[in-house]
């Protein structure tokens, strides 16, 4: 018998892929599955990015490693768009491109955590995102959040568990699975007392580009409008569809970037040069255009899943302002959200998330639904759930 590390043992499964590997397998069957499980946008990239990669492969030219932090081309591109979107100037030294988001935590977690180190997340939050932080021996604590405070942590809640072995804090905004952001003013408060306690701040920004716009107009910003010592988590995935070209980011402060590069040497090598060369395309002014259009698409989404399955009777307890989930609670049907995920998708045919997978809080009451199919599907999946809801 392989005697398995202890990290292998303590490392929970990701549910959502079990869910989605049955909807596969009933879908084979022949059965007409809705998939609202996986956080994977349905358009793919943008058609100039994938046309860029044809090109890349009708060349056959060598594809060699590129630096260990990436394309200067893609660093620069990416230091742009901040300025562009943001108005900041960002240094392109200080943007790392990673093989995915999943790739920038691990670094980032390499870099900033020792064994025993608290640290601070929410319940409920991407379980990944634990996961990466506890392999390097981080003591995670997960801090029960509420409607209240829309799922997310608040400067009250960090403030009052922060401890002597606190060294950081890790927030997502807009977050899985609830699609919900923090408001900048209490970003801004969380950063700062963060800061003064000299503890670090990662700020996942994955689908900060999916959010809508503030009430009094504008877009949401980035972090580092607040906190310009904070670090900051992208991606390639969402707001630009390419979830299997593994491709993000992170920007790091100055003084951490020499540190990263080494870590990225020895733990990656570099980013798939391909994905790399296409992505450069992500920033033409057509692929935004595209890509604006999507953003539009998600929200008319969210609200039309929001609004029928309160249609149902099923609460959605915050409304979601970012990303493509509406996070809903399940406790009127009498079945857990395990239970009631196995008999959507094995008696409805329609594939969703149990909240286990998001922390202990809200494991067996609420249900995360992803927008990643069409309003018709979206609309047609939460109707074959009537029957269930009823009992």
């Amino acid at each position: 018998m392989t005697n398995l590390s202890q990290r292998a043992l303590n490392f929970q499964p990701f549910y959502a892929m079990a869910v989605a590997a049955r909807a596969g397998r009933l879908a084979e069957e022949g059965a007409d599955v809705i998939r609202l499980s996986l956080g994977e946008p349905d358009s793919g990239a943008p058609p100039k990015v994938l046309e860029a990669l044809k090109r890349i492969g009708a060349e056959q030219r060598p594809l060699p490693y590129t630096d260990a932090l990436g394309l200067p081309a893609l660093r620069e591109a990416i230091a742009k768009r901040y300025g562009e979107l943001h108005g900041l100037e960002i240094a392109p030294e200080r943007v790392c491109v990673t093989a995915g988001a999943s790739a920038a935590l691990l670094l980032i977690s390499a870099a900033l955590v020792d064994p025993g180190d608290e640290v601070l997340l929410g319940d409920p939050s991407y379980p990944c995102n634990r996961q990466f932080l506890a392999a390097f021996g981080a003591d995670v604590r997960l801090i029960p959040t509420s409607p209240a405070s829309r799922f997310q942590l608040d400067a009250d809640l960090v403030e009052s568990n922060w401890s002597e072995k606190t060294r950081g804090v890790l927030l997502a905004s807009p977050s899985n699975p609830t699609g919900t952001c923090v408001p900048p003013q209490e970003l801004g408060r969380i950063c700062d007392f963060a800061a003064r306690r000299d503890g670090w701040r990662v700020i996942d920004e994955i689908y900060l580009e999916l959010a809508d716009d503030l009430p009094g107009g504008g877009r949401p910003a980035t972090a580092l409008t607040i906190d310009p010592g904070a670090v900051i988590i992208s991606s390639f995935s969402k707001y630009f569809g390419m979830t299997g070209w593994r491709l993000g980011w992170t920007i790091v402060p100055e003084d951490m970037v020499e540190a990263v590069d080494r870590l990225s040497q020895n733990l990656l090598i570099c980013a798939p040069t391909p994905a790399q060369i296409a992505a450069l395309e992500c920033f033409t002014p057509e692929s935004l255009a595209w890509c604006e259009e999507r953003r539009e698409l998600f929200s008319q989404r969210r609200r039309a899943a929001a609004s029928a399955l309160s249609g149902l009777g099923l609460t959605v307890p915050v409304a979601p302002d970012g990303a493509f989930y509406v996070y809903f609670d399940v406790t009127r049907t009498g079945m857990s959200a395990d239970e009631f995920c196995t008999r959507a998708l094995e008696e409805c045919h329609v594939a969703l998330t149990p909240g286990r997978d998001f922390g202990p809080l809200t494991a067996d009451t609420h249900v995360r639904l992803s927008c990643s199919a069409s309003i018709e599907d979206i609309e047609e999946g939460i109707a074959r759930l009537a029957p269930l809801v009823a009992g």
